[in-house]
């Protein structure tokens, strides 16, 4: 059974509208409708699987943060870029925190790179991961353990210096029950770092249903900047700021070549670059954005 939306996941609003259509390009190619929220701006995909269902739409060995491949040229690229991404996180994190050394959680930890980065770093990690196959992964290349994310209702409170979701709040079904949770787990001078597309960037307005960034159904909501501090807001948290990321672009905008069939990987650079030139201006127009939350 599919779940069919009569209002706004974020907003609760029932004013809503039908957006555009996009393809499962990764595991199933089927079509899901995307819809528009007109009081928040959030936009969601409509007729999801449940959460028990979704899994399947995971098993694919291109699904880059499960399996880590480096199968092609943009998961190549992907890898190199990551190695200067992992740096620029950990900086962010000291910078904001104001600390090297601490607790931290990482929620959808993938295959573990960043959480290993931190580590190796002096903090102290928890990760938890749903994907059987991204787990063993972590034990393989970082001697990692991660947990399931079921444990994630049951982590004790106040215990994190800092909470990552890069890219992973997009995924979650029951999303207004892991905001409570997050500010439940988070120590009282802590910071929450919340990284998801942006539908309002540059790149989205080029690829329209071709966007790789949609990536039904595994992404349920496609949120805005005005969608994002909704929701933040409507938990008793405080946004304190929005950053960029910055090489998103140009990964989003290959894959999205890809998916309009061309290819064309100058195209995608050169989309990817008038992308992030564009949120030079202004940051909430990049393709990606970090929401840098206290409470």
């Amino acid at each position: 059974m599919n779940i069919a939306y009569s209002s706004c996941p974020v907003c609760n609003s029932s004013d809503l509208h039908f957006a555009l259509t996009v393809k499962d390009h990764t595991v199933s190619s089927q079509t899901f409708e995307i819809w528009l929220c007109n009081k928040c701006t959030l936009k969601f995909t409509q007729h999801i699987p449940t959460e028990e269902e979704i899994g399947s739409f995971y098993q694919s060995e291109t699904y880059i943060s499960h399996s880590d491949t480096k199968k092609g040229l943009v998961n190549y690229l992907y890898h190199l870029v990551r190695k200067i991404t992992l740096r620029s996180k950990k900086k962010l994190i000291e910078n904001i925190t104001g600390s090297d050394h601490g607790n931290i959680l990482d929620i959808g930890a993938g295959t573990g790179a960043f959480l290993n980065t931190m580590q190796m770093a002096g903090w102290q990690v928890t990760g938890l991961e749903p994907d059987i196959l991204a787990k063993q992964r972590a034990r393989e290349l970082y001697n990692l353990n991660l947990q399931p994310t079921t444990v994630f209702f049951d982590l004790p409170a106040e215990s994190y210096n800092a909470i990552t979701m890069w890219h992973v709040l997009e995924h979650v079904h029951r999303l207004h029950d892991y905001m409570e949770q997050l500010k439940k787990l988070l120590k009282p001078n802590g910071t929450i770092f919340i990284a998801v597309p942006n539908y309002t960037s540059y790149d989205e307005k080029i690829y329209k249903e071709f966007w790789a960034a949609y990536d039904v159904p595994r992404h349920l909501y496609h949120f805005s900047p005005i969608a994002m501090t909704n929701l933040i807001q409507q938990h008793g948290l405080k946004l304190r700021s929005i950053k960029a990321m910055w090489y998103d672009s140009f990964y989003v905008s290959m894959l999205s070549e890809k998916y309009k069939g061309s290819n064309n990987m100058i195209s995608a650079i050169l989309t990817g670059l008038i992308s992030d030139w564009k949120a030079l201006k202004n940051r909430r127009k990049a393709s990606s954005l970090i929401y840098i939350i206290t409470k």
